[in-house]
């Protein structure tokens, strides 16, 4: 196996930088939500999906 065909299967540092930066932002959101209470989005959309029902 090649220089050339070993690098192209390892995954570019940068797709694994960011995938933990989304995990890392996650958590921070849904610790938020649970610390301010709103952590069901069914119950906060539904007043809006009945005003204006999707047909």
């Amino acid at each position: 196996m090649s220089k050339h065909e070993s690098s192209r299967r390892r995954t570019p540092i940068w797709i694994a930088i960011g995938a933990i930066f989304l995990i890392i932002l996650l958590i921070i959101w849904l610790t938020f939500a649970d610390l301010t209470g709103n952590t069901d989005v069914a119950a906060f959309l539904t007043p809006y999906i009945v005003q204006s029902p999707v047909i």
